[in-house]
């Protein structure tokens, strides 16, 4: 079995801590390992540091200069490179633990799902505000709804992919600079037949700048992950049942944070949700998202916003 870890990657030096945590993992016994870089910077800007970190690790990385500032560009350029049975997705700002990558084959050993699901979880430093610590906002969970894994993430992922119905599948350029275009992508996997289901156990690790540290940050996030889910909306029968249960859920969350004004985690929670549903709805009236992927922001400091 062979597997290629795709990593796409825009101006952030994290991006070497990212390799070496790999290196430092263990590697599922009887499989060859790959990684595929793709830099979506204008210029190649990631290379050097890639090459060179690359040199000190037994892993074989292989790196590409694809631009664009269009993560979906970035994400199927990858795909387009890989040649394994397998491929995981990592962001280019996390560090894995030492058993991610086989809790994920022994859950898929387990189950024979088509793709496996991981958790990434936020570390804070002591400059975060209390109430975001307490409510852990920043860690992404794969999560099930209706007894059923719908759709899916790239921060912590296992796809099966050589000789798939689904092997065609691409990441959608329109939602390349708003994100969810891997809520969308593993929406139409699921439509072509895969299985999938989540790994509690692997788990990789994400720091969270100041950046995200305020309310408005995590508002903006909820609402694109609202629009992002209504993709699976497919007709517009569906989109209208969709809307209005969206709206009925978005005014009960709402009125939810009210009385918890006076509980900055607990008001947070309920703005959050009641912002997602609202996020849902503008997904479904086909409302355009914001870009928030690829602006000129200066070295280093750019995030992704692809997997929230």
């Amino acid at each position: 079995m062979s597997v290629d870890i795709c990593i796409c990657t825009f101006r952030r030096a994290h991006i070497a801590d990212t390799l070496l945590s790999i290196e430092a993992a263990e590697m599922p016994q009887g499989h060859d390992v790959r990684i595929i870089v793709t830099d979506n910077d204008d210029d190649p800007s990631a290379q050097e540091l890639v090459e060179n970190t690359a040199k000190s690790m037994t892993i074989p990385v292989f790196y590409q200069h694809v631009p664009g500032r269009n993560i979906s560009i970035a994400r199927n350029a990858g795909l387009d490179t890989a040649t394994a049975d397998w491929v995981a997705f990592l962001d280019d700002d996390e560090l894995v633990t030492p058993d991610w990558l086989t809790n994920l084959f022994a859950r898929q050993n387990e189950t024979n799902a088509d793709a496996v699901f991981g958790h990434s979880r936020a570390d804070y430093d002591k400059n975060a505000p209390d109430w975001i610590v307490k409510g852990d906002f920043h860690s992404q969970f794969a999560v099930m709804r209706g007894g059923e894994v719908e759709t899916g993430h790239t921060c912590n992922a296992l796809v099966r992919w050589s000789g798939t119905s689904w092997q065609d599948v691409r990441f959608d350029l329109a939602r390349g600079k708003s994100g969810g275009e891997d809520t969308e992508f593993f929406f139409r996997m699921r439509e072509a037949g895969a299985l999938f289901v989540i790994a509690d156990n692997s788990i990789v690790h994400e720091e969270v700048p100041p950046s995200r540290l305020s309310l408005q940050w995590l508002l903006r996030r909820r609402y694109r992950i609202g629009q992002s889910y209504s993709a699976h909306a497919a007709s517009s029968v569906e989109r209208v049942k969709l809307f209005v249960l969206a709206s009925v859920k978005a005014g009960y969350c709402f009125l939810r944070a009210v009385p918890a004004l006076g509980q900055a985690d607990r008001k947070a929670f309920w703005l959050m949700r009641g912002t997602m549903h609202a996020g849902v709805c503008a997904g479904c009236l086909g409302l355009s998202q914001r870009a928030l992927y690829g602006d000129t922001a200066p070295q280093n400091t750019v995030k992704q916003e692809n997997a929230l």
